[in-house]
């Protein structure tokens, strides 16, 4: 009981640091709410308001006439699943090989794919750029799908966790005459499932707020993303502040649906083992 007496202090120390930091994340969002219903003349008045006496929900419609925003949202979902979906297959294969799989040369490969890890992507945008204008890319979904469809942090983070799978258990799948696909499929996958969920949500963030790629890569409106699409609204001498920050709320929606809905896998996947290994 005393030594809980003691401790109470601090705990409540804990909490008032953590519901700082939580009102400090959540501030930001919440004044994006809030501009996003603004009248124009109520976003820079001062003092500022956080509530607004007229509110125009018309904003949220729109949004949909002043720039093709239904297209760029349609664009930005195919996109993202498309990558999220490659990143799962071709990452888990390579982490398959490389955690599960004995040939030569294996960790001298592994370190080759760390390697890129610590190259900048910006390094690679030029080169990137002048293949998929090479193969006549440019405003389709193939260019801004396939040079995402790979992942040098996804292969590490899997193959990670596919070593605190139990060898013991491959082998006997081996000894019942389980050949590495089998094994793959139908014992280290179901066993990843907190693995592919992180990166799941890793990789579907990552693409939904991807900017600069589908910038150079796109020309025609019709095959924007939902970032590209928002940054029309922004002018040089002008800017629709209510107008931009309605779509920015309905472009942060998918984001905060996925980690409601995932992140139990998203937390399992990283503290499982994810970045352990042996």
């Amino acid at each position: 009981m005393a030594e809980a007496a003691r401790n109470k202090p601090v705990d409540w120390l804990i909490f008032i640091i953590l519901l700082g930091g939580a009102l400090i994340t959540v501030g930001p969002f919440a004044w994006m709410l809030s501009t996003s219903i603004k009248p124009d003349p109520e976003v820079f008045r001062y003092p500022p308001t956080v509530l607004t006496a007229d509110p125009q929900w018309q904003n949220y419609f729109e949004i949909f006439s002043a720039i093709p925003f239904g297209r760029a949202f349609l664009n930005s979902v195919i996109v993202t699943l498309s990558i999220t979906a490659l990143q799962l297959i071709i990452c888990s294969m390579a982490a398959y090989a490389f955690a599960c799989m004995s040939f030569r040369g294996r960790e001298a490969v592994f370190l080759v794919y760390l390697a890129a890890l610590m190259v900048p992507p910006q390094v690679t945008i030029i080169p990137n750029f002048m293949l998929v204008r090479t193969l006549g890319w440019i405003d389709t979904y193939q260019g801004l799908i396939l040079p995402f469809a790979f992942s040098s942090f996804g292969t590490f983070l899997l193959r990670q966790y596919f070593k605190t799978i139990p060898r013991e258990l491959l082998e006997a799948a081996r000894l019942d005459n389980c050949g590495h696909w089998k094994i793959y499929l139908f014992i280290v996958l179901p066993l990843a499932r907190p693995a592919l969920g992180a990166l799941a949500i890793f990789a579907f963030v990552s693409q939904w707020n991807n900017f600069l790629w589908p910038l150079i890569t796109t020309t025609r409106p019709e095959m924007q993303t939902v970032t590209v699409a928002l940054s029309t609204l922004q002018g040089q001498y002008n800017t629709d502040w209510p107008l931009l920050m309605t779509g920015s709320v309905l472009a942060v929606a998918p984001v905060l649906i996925i980690f409601i809905f995932g992140n139990r896998a998203f937390i399992s996947g990283l503290t499982a083992g994810s970045f352990g290994g042996r």
